[in-house]
């Protein structure tokens, strides 16, 4: 029997579970229920179990065999500050948060895998099973690391999973090099000098200069980076001045970096710290830049890409893999990992029927039909990597 069919025995358990979780969404670091709900079920299975890597992370470590080779499988555990608008029974029942992100849908396919390969045990070697909170811009993969993740539970490979809206089910892409863009956050806060609104020669306008050094920004993206490269520089926030008749003395621009390589990062914050500074005192104010980078570029290894598209294959056949999907704007801290050592993350199709949207939306719902698939691409990994003698 197959991995898909084995697991698809208990497919309705592992959509219960899913749907739990979905009921009862938790932010970033705040995973206490889900966390033990996971490693109740891994201790379950018979699978050792470390809980608070990372704050509030689980790892489950698996041994067969006595090979030294290791794999380790990550999945996503937090939700987002959203209020769900679905109305099906296992909506969210805590105001202002939902899973729109279908991590509810990640953290259930990796307890699939984890259900069948300990009861299965067709591999020689060990595979840690990573459940990470706090994907969503909080650092949750670094806080894992920090923990030493890698150094108490070493991994030769990682593996991690990610559906995608639109992706039809029975699909999945698979891209070699850079696969998503790494994010950075900015804060801009000028400081002028603050004077009435009928004497604005009294004053030096920081909301003047915050609409400066906003349009400015824009020609990093233009004229720094190069064409053949990709980034993209948006200013999000502009706050300044709570009255009509005050030009106000302070005033904070904030917004979002994304770039596929670090040297294009590092080379916008350079820009940007020369812009903010100088339009600023040009104007004859002053400007201080924030400049924090949440996520590394996702950069999947060679050759692990190509394992993995070969796994993917296996599964739903060639023709169902895309191995040159368009690249995404989007970030995901599991390139922390990926930093770390050498593996691939890979997209799994959510769905594209009618209603079928994207994620961080309000009516998102991760689709159930995907759980056997991306539980045997985990499975499989693994009895492939860690193939018997």
């Amino acid at each position: 029997m197959s991995a898909i069919d084995r697991i698809a025995l208990f497919h309705d358990e592992l959509t219960a579970f899913r749907r739990d979780i979905h009921a009862h969404p938790e932010l970033g670091f705040d995973e206490s229920r889900t966390a033990e709900r996971v490693a109740q079920a891994l201790e379950s299975y018979g699978i050792e179990v470390h809980r608070g890597v990372g704050k509030t992370g689980v790892v489950g470590v698996l041994k067969a065999g006595s090979s030294s080779r290791s794999i380790g499988l990550r999945a996503d555990m937090d939700a987002l500050p959203i209020q769900e608008t679905n109305t099906f029974d296992h909506r969210s029942q805590h105001a202002g948060r939902m899973h729109a992100c279908g991590h509810d849908g990640h953290t259930t396919m990796l307890l699939g895998a984890a259900r069948y390969l300990a009861a299965t045990r067709n591999f020689d070697g060990t595979v840690h099973f990573i459940f990470q909170p706090a994907e969503e811009g909080l650092g949750g993969a670094k806080a894992m690391i920090d923990d030493g993740l890698f150094t108490r539970f070493p991994c030769d490979w990682v593996f991690g999973m990610h559906n995608r809206p639109k992706l039809p089910i029975g699909q999945f892409c698979v891209r070699s090099g850079a696969m998503m863009a790494g994010g950075a956050f900015f804060d801009i806060d000028i400081t002028g000098v603050g004077s009435h609104g009928a004497r604005p020669e009294a004053g030096i306008d920081s909301l003047m200069v915050g609409v400066q050094i906003a349009s400015t920004l824009q020609t990093i993206v233009s004229r720094n980076v190069r064409p053949v490269d990709t980034a993209v520089v948006s200013v999000t926030q502009f706050h300044a001045g709570d009255a009509y008749n005050v030009i106000p003395q302070t005033a904070r621009l904030s917004g979002t970096v994304r770039a596929f390589s670090r040297d294009v990062m590092a080379m916008v914050e350079r820009n940007m710290r020369r812009i903010a500074s100088g339009v600023a005192e040009s104007m004859g104010a002053t400007a201080t830049v924030d400049f924090r980078v949440n996520f590394a570029p996702t950069v999947n290894d060679t050759n692990e890409a190509d394992f993995a598209a070969s796994v993917c294959a296996e599964l739903v056949g060639a023709d169902k893999v895309d191995r040159n999907p368009p690249l995404i704007m989007a970030s995901e801290d599991f390139s922390f990992m990926l930093d770390r050592v050498p593996g691939c993350f890979v997209n799994i199709g959510n769905g594209d029927g009618d209603g079928d949207c994207e994620v961080h939306n309000p009516a998102y719902d991760f689709n159930d039909q995907a759980i056997p698939l991306g539980s045997a691409f985990f499975s499989r990994a693994v009895e492939r990597k860690l193939a018997l003698g």
